[in-house]
């Protein structure tokens, strides 16, 4: 079903002209097809603000369930932005008030920029605390990605996430260890899911919490996992939402802040990503790049027309089927009026009828 451009945002504009199915407003006000109203809290920062829009848009787009998506993009006023971006977010999302005042019928919260040893020192911690708790109680359910997994760990499970001592990053085998799930339900038993973190939750701090885990790897850890009732939150700890190119717009960004002297050695390449083709290249663009700087010459640059059309996605079917299956859920289990998260007759502890 599609998605509604119920504003001007030009993410709409973006994913139409890649094909996505996306729905004037006023022709969806005309069409007697259930709504669902989904939030998205991007706290991403300001260059990664508007690809963070496109890759959830697009998985909730993608959804074939029978209802149109409204989205309701907003972030916390407590982020430092540019003045360009306060222009972009004034102009496009909304506020959280608007949206406590309106409801939604799920949310998504995205990952943040980290500066702080303790993530309760960040300017997010309290904000963010706020959308969650308001969210438990007033959404049928909540999806965290990566950073924001981390977060309400810590703050409603008394789970503080270990720094690995490296950077975990790239594409990694993942396996469904709870088949009978309904998120996973059709979905491989086994597939991909990017990663990019320097710090992790472990498995033995989620079964800690009482969480369930669903999908994870034996070198990346617990990937998917939910709350307590199997639905009102859910926890993403790797990239689902990846775009094809995500990892290596990352490793070129990596690379620029070893020419500008922001990182002391040259950046490693992302595991399980590119073809050993594409790293022999990259390994002589290395070679390449270091002498022209011995040399004083100017920088060559990253081969990007080759590389980008040798890359694979081997990771974003399995992300649109897990998505399909939470917002197949929220349709279920919701109340038309998005006030009241569930229907008559659904336990709030159960939503999912887990436990009969």
């Amino acid at each position: 079903m599609p998605l509604v451009a119920n504003s001007k945002l030009p993410t709409f504009d973006r994913l139409k002209q890649e094909g996505e199915n996306v729905l004037p407003g006023d022709v969806a006000l005309h069409q007697d097809i259930r709504e669902l109203h989904i939030g998205l809290l991007n706290m991403m920062p300001d260059a990664a603000l508007a690809a963070t829009e496109r890759q959830f848009f697009r998985l909730v787009g993608e959804s074939n369930q029978i209802a149109q998506f409204y989205m309701h993009p907003f972030t916390l006023k407590e982020l430092k932005r540019s003045s360009e971006a306060e222009v972009y977010v004034g102009q496009y999302y909304e506020s959280f008030d608007q949206i406590r005042e309106q409801g939604l019928d799920a949310l998504i919260v995205t990952g943040a920029n980290v500066t702080q040893p303790d993530l309760a020192l960040e300017p997010f911690w309290k904000p963010l605390n706020k959308v969650i708790d308001w969210a438990y109680d007033n959404v049928t359910s909540t999806l965290c990605s990566c950073l924001t997994t981390h977060a309400v760990l810590q703050f409603r499970y008394g789970k503080k996430r270990r720094h690995l001592g490296f950077k975990r990053w790239g594409v990694y085998s993942h396996s469904v260890v709870d088949r009978k799930h309904p998120l996973v339900s059709d979905v491989n038993t086994r597939f991909d899911v990017p990663h990019s973190r320097f710090n992790q939750i472990d498995r033995e701090q989620f079964e800690a919490a009482g969480l369930h885990i669903l999908v994870e790897s034996d070198v990346a850890g617990v990937h998917l996992a939910a709350s307590e009732d199997r639905f009102r939150i859910i926890f993403f700890q790797g990239h689902p939402e990846y775009d094809t190119v995500s990892l290596f717009k990352e490793y070129k960004r990596e690379v620029n802040r070893f020419l500008k002297g922001e990182r002391p050695d040259y950046p490693p390449f992302p595991e399980n990503y590119f073809s050993l083709l594409t790293e022999a290249m990259l390994d002589e663009h290395h070679d390449m790049l270091l002498a022209a700087r011995a040399r004083g010459k100017p920088i060559p640059e990253l081969p990007e027309s080759i590389i980008v059309p040798a890359l694979d996605n081997t990771w974003h079917d399995t992300a649109e089927a897990v998505i399909n299956n939470w917002i197949g859920k929220v349709y279920q289990v919701t109340n038309n009026d998005r006030r009241k998260p569930f229907q008559d007759g659904v336990n709030p502890d159960d939503p999912l009828g887990l436990r009969r």
